[in-house]
């Protein structure tokens, strides 16, 4: 499974949370954008409670304020 996670940071701080998320286990990339968010961390795991743990190491960075998840919904397989 995958999802986005959007993050506020302290000023300056953007590309600290971006490099401290790339090293949690999970995180398949971590960029600092434009735009109401400061970061975007994409994250791959098997199960949501996988996706928990990440969320709240990603919280605990410092110089995070606040984060939203974007969980992707799969595709439905057709036959």
């Amino acid at each position: 499974m995958k999802a986005y996670i959007l993050v506020n940071s302290e000023p300056g701080m953007i590309w600290d949370v971006a490099e401290s998320a790339f090293k949690i286990r999970g995180v398949k990339e971590a960029h600092a954008v434009t735009g109401q968010f400061d970061d975007v961390i994409e994250v791959e795991f098997n199960k949501m409670e996988e996706l928990g743990g990440i969320i709240e190491k990603i919280q605990s960075i410092k110089g995070v304020r606040r984060t939203q998840t974007l969980i992707v919904v799969p595709r439905p397989i057709r036959e």
